[in-house]
């Protein structure tokens, strides 16, 4: 979401979070070096159309907080010129990669932030993995090196007692709703543009929390979370969030489970997988403690 607003000799800049990746990618260089390459997404906000796409290679004997900070320092002015205000948060997920990038952003006064909440870069990603590295030399089907998967085997840890409300739901909004979020009234939250081909009266699931007394308390919690994606393992609704935690929302009956497991395979081909939790004090007031828009994606594999 767009933070603030800020302007350079008159001229209202573009303002967005980013989302890096550093890390090797399925090329072998002519060295016989793994491909290290640092790729940039901006977030994909309400108040411009745009996203600022930027990547470099990095050779493989510089992997440092050094060559980083060269690099962001370059991403920066090449943005600056394109329009783009310097990101106050920058998004990234790879713990074996975290002191490096951390090192790095000290360097800018900028917010680093361990999250799976990079949907623009995943799909950045994804782009290049299938479109442009399979169609350069020294290209390596498979993965060279271990990389952030969809499958996180950490055991899911009960939703605290005082962040669990006073009820919840399983519920659907429609695409069409989602597309009108930017226009209420939410306390806390994140949410971003929908894909505009989609259908707007097709239905995404998601996750509905109640507290008559605490929902302020419980939506700043859950944005603590940076809540990712929900998903179905064997009867339990687990909440999927930052680097790699996992959270048990609720145990599910069998046939509850299995047909939430059909619609949410059939949410991922049919809408992108987009998702939703709101939490609200009670279901009948038209405003939100906490609102989030989530994709269940497969990440990079």
């Amino acid at each position: 979401m767009i933070l603030n607003e800020k302007k350079d000799s008159n001229v209202e800049l573009k303002v967005s979070d980013w989302e890096i990746d550093f890390y090797s990618r399925p090329i072998i260089e002519e060295n016989g070096k793994k491909r290290w390459e640092l790729i940039i997404s901006s977030t994909k906000t309400f108040k411009t159309e745009e996203i600022f796409l930027w990547n470099k290679i990095c050779p493989a004997n510089e992997v440092n907080s050094i060559w980083l900070t060269k690099a962001l320092t370059e991403a920066l002015n090449d943005a600056k010129k394109k329009g783009w205000a310097k990101p106050s948060k920058i998004r990234f997920w790879r713990s074996s990669m975290k002191s490096i990038i951390k090192n790095s952003l000290e360097n800018f006064e900028i917010d680093p932030l361990v999250s799976r909440r990079t949907y623009e870069l995943l799909d950045r990603i994804e782009f290049l993995e299938k479109e442009i590295y399979p169609k350069e030399k020294g290209y390596v089907s498979g993965v060279l090196a271990p990389s952030f998967t969809s499958t996180i085997e950490n055991d899911a840890k009960p939703l605290p007692e005082a962040v669990r409300g006073d009820a919840l739901t399983i519920s659907e909004i429609t695409i069409g709703e989602l597309k009108s979020s930017q226009s209420w009234p939410i306390e806390f939250g994140d949410i971003f543009p929908i894909e505009n081909s989609l259908d707007e009266n097709i239905s995404v699931p998601g996750l509905r929390l109640f507290s008559e007394n605490r929902s302020l308390a419980l939506a700043a919690w859950f944005s603590s979370l940076e809540p990712v994606k929900l998903i179905i393992k064997k009867n339990q609704l687990i909440l999927e969030a930052s680097e790699n935690d996992k959270w048990l929302v609720t145990d599910l009956l069998d046939q509850d489970a299995n047909k939430l497991t059909e619609k949410f395979a059939k949410n991922k081909i049919n809408s992108f997988g987009y998702q939703f939790i709101s939490i609200q004090s009670t279901p009948f007031i038209q405003k939100f403690a906490g609102f989030w828009i989530l994709r269940d994606m497969n990440l990079i594999s």
